[in-house]
C-alpha cells in the first residue's frame, strides 16, 4: 500500500512510468530505487511508532457534559486527559479562567436592600450589584455551586482543582477590601502591589462606601493623573483593580459590604479578605502561599486578628514581629435574640509549631487567606443587615460544616492600623456605619438588627427555643447556609460551647496551639481534603476543673 501510494504520487508529479524508465541509465535507476526504498522504510518505521502513542484528543473530547451524558466520539478517550474522563462532578476538573477577569463589563443584577427585606416600608431603594462568579463552563452542571454540591458532601480534589486561575504559572490572588469612608484605603491597595514579590498575580476588589457630598476621597482616585504619572499603583495595575462604589448612607455594616466584595471574586486561585487600613510586608504573597502549602491541607484557611502595625514592620515593609496571635478566646455576648458568640482579645506569643501554620478553632474577619473556593462555598450572607459582631462565628461555623479548617499563620503577611493604639499619626478617626442610625428611628434599627441576628443564629444552630422557624427570613437558605460534611453541634461539643446554657468552657487557649495542632494533624485526610472530624471524639473541658484532659491524646514523640 505504501509503495503504490508513493508511485501514484510520482505519477502525478512527473511523466509516465514507461517514459521515465526508458530515458534512465542503470546507474540512475539504481539511485531512484534506493531512494524509494529508503522513503518507504522511513514511513513504515514512523507509522509503527505513532501507532503506539496515545490517540490524539478530538474536538468531542473537549466538550464538557453534564453527568451521565455520552460522547458522540467512537474513539477511546485518552487516559492522559482527566478532564474528559469525568462522568460526574466528583471526578471532573473544569478548565480554569484566564487572568485577570474584571467586573467592569459584567452585567448587574437588582437586589432588594437587606433592611427593606425586614421592614418593607423602609425608604431605601433597590441596589444594582455585580452577579456572583459563575462562569459558563459550569452551566452544564447547573452552575458552580451545584458543581460543588452546596456542601452536601466534602469536595473532591478534582472539584477543588477546578477553581483557581494562574498567570505565567503563578497562582493568582484575589484581595477583597470593604472600606467605609476610610482615607487609608488607597494606601492599603498600594502596599498590596508594591510589597508583593509577584504583583502580576494579584487582583484587588474594593467595596468603597463613601459620601462625596462631604468631601470623601474615593479609593479609586490616584494622587496625580495617570497621564502625569502612569507608574502610580492605581494606574500601573488598573486592569487588576476593581472598585464597586456605594453611597455610604445605604451601608448596613461589614456583613453586607463584604457580601458585595464576595460578588467581585472572579475565579482567582487564592482569596484574601482584609480591612481598608492594613499595611503589607515585603514579599507577603510568596510568604503566605508558602505557609498555606506547608499545611498540606486544601481546606486550610489562614486567619487571625492582625497585630498593630507599630513595632511589627519597618518603613520599608521588613517584618520585625516574632510573635503571632491565635484565635481561641470567645464568649457569649448580649441577650435574647441578639445573643451571639463573640471573639475577644486573642493571645499573642511565639509559635509552638514551626515550619507550618497552627490549627485553631475560630475564624477572623480582619484577615483570611484561603483557596478561592472558600468564597464560592461560603459567601457572606446578603440578608444580614446591621450585623457587626456576629459575622465571624457565622462564617466560621458555616465553613466548618463544609469541611474547612482554620489556622493562624506562623508569620503575618500584613498588619493593622488601630486608631486606639496609633502613635504614628497615620491613623486618625474615621466614620463608622453606625452614623446611619441617625437616618432611621431607634425602633426600626432595633427591628432590623434583631431580624438579621435571628437569621444568622438560626442558620448556624445558635438560637434559643424562643426563636421560631416562622420568625426569621429563610430566603436563599441553601446559598448562605451550612454544609453537611460536619454539623454545628460537632463544633460546639468539640470546643466546649454549651448551647443549652449559653456558656463556654474557660481556658480553651491552653489547649489551642501546639496541643490541638499535634492531635488534630493526625487526622488530616490522606488526600489533603481537611481534618476528618469523624475520628475526633475529644470534647474540651476547662483544665482548671478537669485537668489537661487532652494529654493522653498527644502523639508520642
Amino acid at each position: 500500500m505504501m509503495r503504490s501510494t508513493r508511485t501514484s504520487h510520482l505519477h502525478l508529479n512527473g511523466k509516465s512510468n514507461s517514459s521515465q524508465s526508458s530515458g534512465l541509465s542503470s546507474f540512475d535507476k539504481t539511485l531512484l530505487y534506493s531512494a524509494a526504498f529508503a522513503i518507504c522504510f522511513y514511513l513504515g518505521v514512523s507509522m509503527t511508532t505513532f501507532s503506539q502513542l496515545p490517540s490524539m484528543p478530538t474536538l468531542d473530547d473537549f466538550i464538557l457534559r453534564p453527568p451521565g451524558s455520552k460522547s458522540s466520539s467512537k474513539s477511546k478517550p485518552s487516559q492522559q486527559m482527566p478532564r474528559q474522563l469525568a462522568t460526574d462532578n466528583a471526578s471532573t476538573i473544569v478548565p480554569m479562567e484566564s487572568f485577570p477577569q474584571t467586573i467592569k463589563s459584567s452585567p448587574l443584577e437588582t437586589i432588594k436592600h437587606p433592611a427593606a427585606e425586614i421592614i418593607p416600608s423602609i425608604d431605601i431603594p433597590d441596589l444594582k450589584v455585580p452577579s456572583f462568579y459563575d462562569p459558563p463552563q459550569f452551566s452544564s452542571y447547573g452552575g458552580i455551586r451545584k458543581f460543588l454540591n452546596y456542601g452536601e458532601t466534602l469536595m473532591t480534589p478534582q472539584q477543588a482543582q477546578s477553581i483557581g486561575s494562574k498567570v505565567n504559572g503563578l497562582e493568582t490572588i484575589f484581595v477583597a477590601i470593604a472600606s467605609y469612608r476610610d482615607f487609608q484605603c488607597r494606601q492599603t491597595v498600594e502596599s498590596i502591589f508594591t510589597r508583593a514579590t509577584h504583583p502580576e498575580r494579584i487582583r484587588v476588589a474594593v467595596v468603597d462606601q463613601i459620601d462625596v457630598s462631604v468631601g470623601d476621597i474615593p479609593c479609586s482616585k490616584a494622587e496625580y493623573s495617570c497621564a502625569e504619572n502612569p507608574n502610580q499603583v492605581l494606574c500601573k495595575y488598573e486592569k487588576q483593580i476593581d472598585f464597586f462604589t456605594m453611597e455610604a448612607k445605604y451601608a448596613m455594616g461589614p456583613v453586607f459590604a463584604r457580601h458585595l466584595g464576595n460578588r467581585l471574586y472572579r475565579g482567582e486561585y487564592f482569596a484574601i479578605q482584609c480591612d481598608a487600613h492594613v499595611d503589607f510586608v515585603k514579599d507577603w504573597d510568596s510568604s503566605i502561599i508558602k505557609q498555606w502549602k506547608s499545611a498540606q491541607n486544601e481546606m486550610a484557611v489562614l486567619s487571625a486578628y492582625l497585630s498593630d502595625v507599630h513595632g511589627s514592620m519597618d518603613e520599608e515593609g521588613n517584618l520585625l514581629r516574632k510573635t503571632r496571635p491565635i484565635m481561641c478566646k470567645s464568649d457569649f455576648e448580649d441577650h435574647g435574640v441578639t445573643r451571639h458568640l463573640r471573639h475577644g482579645q486573642q493571645p499573642e506569643g511565639p509559635s509552638g509549631i514551626h515550619g507550618e501554620p497552627t490549627l485553631e478553632p475560630y475564624w477572623a474577619a480582619g484577615f483570611s487567606f484561603s483557596r478561592g473556593h472558600f468564597i464560592v462555598n461560603i459567601p457572606y450572607d446578603q440578608h444580614l443587615p446591621w450585623v457587626f459582631q456576629g459575622e465571624e462565628i457565622s462564617i466560621g461555623i458555616r465553613g466548618f460544616t463544609y469541611g474547612y479548617d482554620y489556622y493562624t499563620p506562623e508569620t503575618s503577611p500584613c498588619f493593622h492600623y488601630y486608631a486606639s493604639q496609633d502613635t504614628t499619626g497615620k491613623r486618625g478617626k474615621v466614620k463608622l456605619f453606625w452614623e446611619n442610625a441617625k437616618k432611621l428611628d431607634r425602633a426600626k434599627i432595633s427591628q432590623v438588627e434583631k431580624g438579621g441576628m435571628k437569621r444568622l443564629n438560626s442558620i448556624i444552630h445558635m438560637n434559643g427555643p424562643s426563636v421560631t422557624a416562622d420568625s426569621w427570613i429563610h430566603i436563599d437558605e441553601q446559598k448562605y447556609g451550612i454544609g453537611k460534611v460536619r454539623t454545628p453541634e460537632k463544633f460546639f461539643e468539640t470546643f466546649g460551647v454549651h448551647m443549652d446554657t449559653f456558656k463556654v468552657e474557660d481556658h480553651l487557649c491552653r489547649f489551642v496551639g501546639k496541643n490541638m495542632h499535634r492531635i488534630w494533624k493526625q487526622h488530616l485526610r490522606k488526600d489533603g481534603m481537611g481534618i476528618d472530624y469523624d475520628k475526633i471524639t475529644y470534647k474540651f473541658q476547662d483544665p482548671d476543673i478537669y485537668g489537661n484532659t487532652w494529654q493522653k491524646l498527644l502523639p508520642k514523640k
